[in-house]
């Protein structure tokens, strides 16, 4: 799979989230997101300060969240191309390579699935 395809597959995937307001979309994500309950638990990981390891242990905690999806959608609803930081499980060089396909999707919602059907 290219990265074409898999930022296809994912602007997609988003589909689902496209008519969720945004504010509920920042409830989820506070309510359910793994960095918060990491934080909320009181075993926040201690932050290096550097950006490559603070960055790394953010996906980490993102790897195994209940809502990635919604958060990434938050977070290119919020901030487009300007992203930075880790947000769904994306680190922001992938995110912005990614902002083009799910501003497409979300200007042309009827086009097919990466899968050649037709969009949920």
């Amino acid at each position: 799979m290219t990265s074409s395809d898999l930022w296809l597959v994912i602007a997609w995937r988003l589909d689902r989230l496209m008519s969720v307001p945004t504010d509920v979309l920042g409830e989820i994500a506070l309510r359910d997101g793994a960095c918060v309950q990491a934080f909320a638990a009181g075993e926040a990981p201690e932050l290096t300060g550097i950006d490559t390891p603070d960055r790394e242990m953010a996906w980490r905690l993102c790897a195994h969240c209940p809502v990635q999806d919604e958060c990434l959608e938050l977070e290119l609803r919020q901030a487009g191309d300007q992203t930075t930081g880790v947000w769904g499980a994306l680190p922001e060089d992938d995110r912005r390579a990614h902002y083009p396909y799910w501003r497409q999707r979300r200007e042309h919602p009827k086009n097919p699935s990466p899968e050649g059907g037709p969009t949920p």
